[in-house]
């Protein structure tokens, strides 16, 4: 086809050529032009998103040994580097100027490097490339994008996670775009840059979270259009729990602290992303995804049914850093299943007792080891995840991992409490879907530290904007699993049932609410109900109490520390600050009348 570059003329086939023709999409075709002369392929694959197209490239992924076969036929497992097991954060950058809390490079600094390193990258290899709508393909707030890849793996995942739209590339329409080579795999030259202006490149890696465009590389590039645009761009699940009727809340979680399995425990929209705009004075959200990129370290069948019945049924599924057993069936540390005397897994050959090069246990999987399923695999799947008009937001949870200070479930005041001192206040333990010390807390506003794009001061003035546009704005609630005491966990892994139920009934005005200088928390008399009524067992005072006492000292520490990063943020909304020094004065009248805790007995009391 004349109207095609020498460059992909000559490594399309008639019928591909024939396909792009179609789309009449000048934008693209200088796009993908771009990325052939820079990579080199040897051919390209357009990945229109057909049954046909599914087979090759899963054929042509245990072909190259990107992913291999298991017992299951519909299963397989795919192995990264041994040091390319977790999102990379001193390999990421935006392609900006300086942002507080962000890995930045000057833009034509990053882009040179990163361009350099893909040059010729793939070189004897097929380059694929996918076309995808990010929300529902027929609505209206859809964001189009293109992953470029050499990588079966990488394009695979992304038809199982993403809805395909090739045809609606018919156009110069706008869209994303996402460049990914596995390159050489040396990690050394492993290189995630991102470009504001619509564009992630990425080289040397396979780990999704480095490689699937769509997913959190993505994420940096809408969020930064949400916040230019007035909407948001999040990193929250989307679940509808029940009470009289169905009430969708979105939850935002750090990864490992309990994202994933709040959302089975209610009809599922969203495991992990959300885009939430105004409509009509209402909060709507929709699910960028169709499919969920999980954390598989510790699901059980009795903590996690659904999760469970989805790895062991015959939909496909890819695992990821698992264990490769003997059997062709995998094991996972956590499953509950005894462990194997060997096997393969990220660093190969495996058995029991193996040990690193520096004499560590090499654990059976990795920590960050992880499934890709599509969305129509869960039975709790919510018929209106692919509603084009979104779904209404009620609330929305603040989650975290915090072992010494946030009590397990607490309602902010107001919208602007809620954001600054739940949302934009969180600190969380560092879990090992990032590199760096397990446990260590960090601060993780919104668990989106990892993803934000602008600065810190421009997103928090967006958010409180957001609710004040909305003529009913969602209730905003804490949320701890994992706080301590003395002897351990406070709480059992079922309890958080509990929690949202709670907020089922406060949504519908069933609930009452005791008043605490941190916000409200639930009445032992409503928790005693519905533990009964919802786990089928007791709950007693001594377990409220325990759970329910305000750490008043530890919440000050806390807003203390946060107040002090907010004051080193330039941008900082005076409303932030505003915000924190009353509920630290509010902190320090119950300091002052009851010492460094208060119970939930004395505040009913007092």
């Amino acid at each position: 086809m004349e109207v095609f570059p020498e460059s992909l003329r000559g490594r399309l086939s008639s019928f591909m050529s024939n396909k792009l023709y179609q789309l009449h999409n000048t934008n693209l075709v200088t796009f993908l032009s771009d990325i052939v002369e820079l990579c080199e392929p040897d051919s390209v694959y357009l990945v229109e998103g057909t049954r046909e197209d599914l087979e090759y490239v899963k054929r042509k992924a245990l072909e190259n040994g990107e992913e291999i076969p298991l017992l299951n036929r519909n299963h397989t497992v795919h192995f990264d580097h041994p040091l390319d097991q977790a999102r990379a954060r001193e390999d990421t950058f935006i392609l900006s100027g300086k942002i507080p809390f962000v890995n930045t490079r000057p833009r034509e600094e990053g882009l040179k490097e990163v361009l350099g390193i893909l040059k010729g990258s793939m070189k004897n290899r097929e380059m694929l490339v996918g076309f995808y709508s990010l929300g529902p393909v027929n609505s209206k707030h859809r964001i189009l994008a293109v992953q470029v890849t050499d990588s079966t793996y990488v394009i695979h995942s992304e038809m199982m996670l993403y809805r395909s739209a090739f045809w609606e590339f018919s156009g110069n329409v706008d869209f994303l775009r996402f460049v990914h080579s596995r390159g050489t795999q040396d990690i050394k030259r492993r290189r995630i840059a991102i470009d504001l202006g619509g564009t992630v490149y990425s080289v040397n890696t396979t780990y999704a979270g480095n490689s699937v465009g769509l997913k959190k590389l993505a994420l940096r590039l809408t969020l930064n259009m949400a916040v230019n645009g007035g909407w948001l761009s999040e990193h929250m699940a989307i679940i509808g729990i029940d009470g009289e009727r169905t009430h969708y809340v979105t939850a935002s979680f750090p990864s490992g602290s309990g994202k994933t399995s709040t959302s089975m425990l209610g009809k599922l929209i969203s495991d992990d992303l959300a885009f939430i705009r105004n409509v009509d004075g209402k909060a709507r959200a929709w699910n960028p995804e169709a499919g969920v990129f999980g954390i598989i370290h510790g699901i059980n069948p009795k903590d996690d049914p659904i999760i469970w019945e989805v790895l062991h049924k015959d939909d496909e599924v890819i695992f990821s850093n698992v264990l490769l057993k003997p059997d062709g069936t995998v094991y996972w540390d956590g499953s509950g299943e005894p462990e194997p005397e060997k096997g393969v897994n990220f660093t190969g050959e495996w058995w029991k007792g193996k040990r690193d090069g520096e004499g560590k246990p090499v654990p059976a999987s990795h920590p960050n080891a992880r499934f890709t399923v599509r969305l129509t695999s869960f039975r709790n799947l919510d018929p209106r995840y692919e509603d084009p008009e979104g779904v209404e937001v009620e609330a929305m949870i603040f989650g975290v991992k915090d072992y010494n200070t946030l009590v397990p479930i607490a309602e902010a005041f107001d919208w602007a409490h809620g954001v600054v001192t739940m949302g934009a206040s969180m600190e969380s333990a560092r879990t090992s879907a990032v590199l760096g010390k397990s446990d260590e807390m960090e601060f993780n506003p919104m668990a989106l530290l990892d993803f934000i794009s602008v600065s810190l001061g421009m997103y928090l003035r967006n958010y409180l904007d957001f609710g004040r546009r909305l003529s009913k704005s969602p209730r905003i609630y804490s949320a701890n699993y994992f706080l301590k005491g003395e002897k351990g966990f406070l709480n059992s892994k079922e309890d958080k049932r509990v929690w949202l139920r709670w907020i089922a009934e406060r949504l519908e005005g069933k609930a009452g609410s005791i008043l605490t200088p941190i916000g409200y928390i639930p009445k032992y008399d409503d928790l005693s109900r519905l533990f009964y009524h919802v786990l089928g067992k007791d709950y007693s005072r001594e377990s409220y109490e325990a759970q329910f006492t305000i750490r008043l000292k530890a919440y000050k520490e806390k807003f203390k520390r946060i107040k002090d990063i907010y004051m080193s943020v330039d941008d900082t909304p005076a409303e932030v600050i505003e915000i924190l020094d009353k509920q630290l004065l509010e902190i320090d009248k119950y300091v002052r009348e009851f010492g460094d805790r208060v119970t939930p007995s004395q505040l009913e009391s007092s």
